[in-house]
């Protein structure tokens, strides 16, 4: 990238703006109610979250939580990265399973969580399958759509090279793919811990959606914003030192040919 590039690549400054204007309203709002119990202040919540971490219980439950998360991304980006694959670039594969993956997803996550349970049993298993199912479909639909914008002519001349499948998936296709599986990678991320937190609610004795269920029960509000604020801050953490610039890594051929 050229130094004038560089210079022209926007700061950290807008983001932080952003965020420093949402707690401003946030403390507006939550003095023009004047209750506590139904809207406490982002100082109140940020007690409780050093509180929670002070005591260990934060890294427990979220860490339970983020190994759900990471196990469920895992096996929803290998398949649906694979499903998508094999649709963009067999004619005949995405006619066959072009219905069944509209099933997928409209099918309501809810659904698929609860029939797991029933079928599989309130276990990891159960928790982590529905969570994968209920991403699969959506990555398979972003890897089918980059794999049909793959250039024609790089395939032309991995034949005429004669490369072999392998090669010509690693050397060929998987670098096209990447911005996409980037891409998929970041939606997926975001639309995971958020179904993970759903399971949790629903069957699991430990992590972040246990917790806010049971401060659910009590109404406590400021508790229930403290681990769902918390765990977002994990989640933003792994999005920009992991997945932002790996999109950008995976993006940057991109810009060198143009």
């Amino acid at each position: 990238m050229s130094r004038k590039g560089l210079h022209n690549r926007p700061g950290p400054a807008p983001g932080v703006l952003s965020v420093l204007l949402l707690l401003a309203a946030w403390w507006a709002v939550a003095a023009w109610a004047g209750d506590p119990r139904t809207m406490p202040s982002p100082w109140e919540v940020t007690e409780r979250i050093a509180g929670l971490a002070a005591s260990g219980e934060l890294w427990l439950h979220a860490g339970a939580t983020l190994l759900r998360v990471l196990a469920s991304f895992a096996i929803a980006m290998a398949l649906g990265t694979a499903l998508g694959l094999w649709m963009g670039r067999a004619r005949a594969a995405d006619r066959w399973l072009n219905p069944v993956l509209v099933i997928g997803l409209n099918m309501p996550a809810l659904v698929v969580i609860v029939l797991a349970y029933i079928w599989i049993g309130l276990n990891e298993v159960a928790a982590v399958t529905a969570v994968a199912l209920n991403k699969i479909p959506v990555t398979a639909v972003m890897l089918r759509e980059g794999s049909r914008a793959l250039r024609p002519d790089l395939d032309d001349m991995a034949r005429v090279f004669r490369m072999g499948a392998w090669s010509r998936l690693r050397h060929v296709v998987l670098p096209q793919l990447a911005p996409h599986v980037a891409a998929a990678a970041r939606a997926g991320l975001s639309l995971i811990w958020k179904i993970v937190l759903v399971v949790e609610f629903l069957g699991r004795s430990n992590g972040v959606g246990f917790k806010i269920h049971l401060l659910f029960s009590s109404f406590d509000v400021a508790g229930v914003l403290a681990w769902a604020l918390a765990f977002v801050a994990v989640m933003l953490a792994i999005d920009l030192l992991v997945l932002r610039p790996w999109e950008a890594g995976a993006n940057r051929w991109r810009r060198d040919e143009a």
